[in-house]
């Protein structure tokens, strides 16, 4: 094979995902889905901070509660996706690839991939 640039090596950052191609994905994917996570986790409780302060600053307002009151019921079902899902990807990677975590950590193979 003729190469014009001679070889190319990866950056440093980029050899943290694996020698292989394979692993590299595998390992952006779970990533992605644990920053997805924690994100959600992040927003459920900054709109449980916020929903709290429009209980105690909504007074005798029975309107302000009911807003306060739905808000916390909707980061509440909020969580239990969030939750869930971690549970039906378990089942999922169960059922199809016979390992709990396939979907959260995956392993991907490229038949004749070129490690680094």
């Amino acid at each position: 094979m003729y190469q014009l640039f001679g070889i190319i090596r990866p950056p440093e950052g980029v050899r943290d995902f694996g020698t292989s191609p394979a692993e590299g994905i595998g390992r952006l994917i779970q990533l992605f889905f644990n920053i997805l996570i924690i994100a959600g986790g992040i927003y459920a409780v900054f709109n449980f901070i916020l929903a709290g302060y429009a209980f105690l600053s909504a007074g005798d307002n029975p309107k302000g509660m009911e807003t306060a009151w739905a808000k916390i019921y909707q980061t509440i079902i909020g969580l239990v996706f969030l939750v869930g899902s971690f549970l039906l990807s378990a089942v999922v990677g169960l059922l199809i690839f016979g390992r709990a975590d396939a979907l959260l950590n995956p392993t991907l193979t490229v038949p004749g991939a070129i490690p680094y």
